[in-house]
């Protein structure tokens, strides 16, 4: 793992590629090609599957689980009866980790307000009606790694909120065509109405448009790939979306204090999502630096993703000394880190210096990876330097917002005349008199 000063960081692993720049591997570039019969690039073999699965629906959803995904679909939606069976193949204390990952995320949404209100005085009156959104389809990663986690932290919002309806939708297993048990126990426990089989951009054309199996949503959620990204954004609009989530990124801030062994474990915890995940720390003591990165090559040796990690540690991560934590925090607001966690002396004391982040943690005692199963906010967390104008998954995510006007004969005399002299200097003849007759 590097050691960079931060004019170094700056030109290279604080430097994301934006989504028009992000260079796909030669393998993937060749398995693409393979596919489609030629080469071309990841957003127009999204585009092609969209239009596909528009066309087609079921049939498509069928044969390109077997062209990409080489797994045969027998059923494209999960029987109740499948569902029930999946408990039987997750372990009792996996179900229980997951009742209470479950219980702690609903509780936390609940004290998220989302309310409507009405305020009436002599002018009449103003307000707004806050209403969940109706149909809800949440894209679930869950193939080779299942991620029963994430499920639970888009689901459990959703259903907070008062969406009426939710379904899921998730890779199946090769082999079974069936998604992995513990993605069926999540989506038991968190309410789900129904749950589909599909994986990548097919998926996500499956729900925005519907199939003759798959029911039509309204928005569409849930992290993925690169592929399923690029699908959430050519079809926004067609429907909602709560974001393009890029690959996973942590940045830990710490000093003196900070223990090097605990530190490296939470960046190497980070590094273990993918070789594109990225895992920095900040850190003003050049001493601190050396034994961290020691710490993490010798805790590496360990792991069973040593490969993915080193990949990870190659690429997009590093640590970088600063002049001091004034800095540390000043490159954190301008990179706007998915995750930030706060390794220092007195952690509150820092608290009012965090502009821009997904989530923050703080102290040794509340890291990360509490946050990704069982803290209670969704893990579901903006990417990208999103965290500039983008939140973590939440029950506002799930409602809409309608304003409600109800002005009388006094707001009218008042306001009236100023909404006709806008009008006219717009050009808009027609709403200027449509004020006027009421005058």
């Amino acid at each position: 793992m590097r050691i960079v000063d931060s004019a170094a960081a700056q030109r290279t692993i604080l430097r994301r590629p934006a989504w028009d720049e992000i260079e796909i591997s030669d393998n993937l570039a060749d398995s693409i090609a393979a596919i489609f019969g030629e080469r071309i690039g990841a957003d127009e073999a999204v585009r092609r599957i969209l239009r596909d699965v528009r066309e087609r629906g079921d049939a498509a959803l069928r044969e390109w689980a077997e062209r990409i995904d080489e797994v045969a679909l027998p059923n494209i939606m999960v029987s109740p009866e499948q569902v029930r069976r999946a408990y039987d193949a997750v372990e009792p204390p996996v179900v229980d980790a997951l009742k209470l990952a479950a219980r702690r995320i609903e509780a936390f949404h609940r004290r998220q307000p989302a309310l409507s209100w009405i305020h009436n005085d002599a002018e009449g009156t103003l307000g707004q009606l806050v209403r969940p959104i109706e149909r809800v389809g949440v894209y679930s990663p869950g193939g080779t790694a299942p991620l029963p986690s994430s499920l639970l932290m888009t689901v459990v919002p959703a259903r907070v909120a008062g969406v009426s309806y939710v379904s899921v939708i998730t890779p199946p297993q090769r082999g079974t065509g069936l998604p992995h048990p513990a993605m069926l126990v999540a989506a038991d426990l968190a309410g789900v109405d129904v749950v589909y089989v599909s994986g990548g951009a097919q998926a996500i054309a499956a729900l925005a448009f519907g199939t003759e199996t798959v029911e039509r949503v309204d928005k569409i959620c849930g992290p993925g790939n690169l592929f399923t990204t690029l699908a959430k954004r050519q079809v926004f609009g067609m429907v909602g979306i709560d974001g393009l989530p890029g690959p996973t990124e942590t940045v830990v801030i710490a000093d003196s204090s900070a223990d090097p062994e605990l530190a490296a474990a939470d960046l190497l915890a980070q590094a273990e999502h993918d070789v594109l995940a990225s895992a920095i720390m900040f850190t003003p003591d050049a001493a601190l630096a050396e034994r961290v990165q020691q710490a993490v090559m010798r805790q590496l040796e360990e792991l069973s993703r040593a490969e993915v990690i080193a990949g990870s540690l190659a690429r997009g991560s590093g640590i970088v000394v600063t002049a001091d934590l004034n800095e540390c925090f000043e490159l954190a607001n301008a990179y706007a880190p998915e995750h930030l966690c706060l390794l220092v002396k007195d952690p509150w004391s820092y608290l009012g210096a965090v502009r821009n982040a997904g989530g923050v943690f703080i102290g040794e005692r509340s890291f990360e990876v509490l946050g990704d199963y069982v803290a209670g906010p969704s893990h579901v967390m903006p990417t990208g330097g999103t965290a500039r104008f983008a939140s973590p998954v939440n029950v506002g995510d799930f409602v809409k917002i309608i304003s409600v006007v109800g002005l009388n004969e006094e707001a009218l005399q008042k306001i009236g005349p100023a909404a006709e002299t806008l009008a006219r200097t717009e050009g808009l003849t027609a709403h200027a008199a449509a004020v006027r007759r009421r005058l």
